[in-house]
């Protein structure tokens, strides 16, 4: 069973960060404190990191 979610990328930021460095998630930090409900989830396809909306936060 899978379900399908819609969600805006906001931002992309590749995988292979410095060790010890979280970009994707300093930026989905940042958004949430300023109110937007951002998540960083992995894309195995492009192996880089997405932060994202849920399609309907505008």
């Amino acid at each position: 069973m899978t379900a399908a979610i819609s969600a805006k990328v906001l931002e992309r930021f590749p995988a292979g960060s410095p060790r010890g460095s979280w970009p994707a998630e300093e930026y989905a930090a940042r958004r949430r404190a300023e109110g937007e409900p951002a998540t960083v989830v992995m894309d195995l396809e492009s192996d880089a990191f997405l932060v994202v909306v849920p399609a309907d936060a505008d």
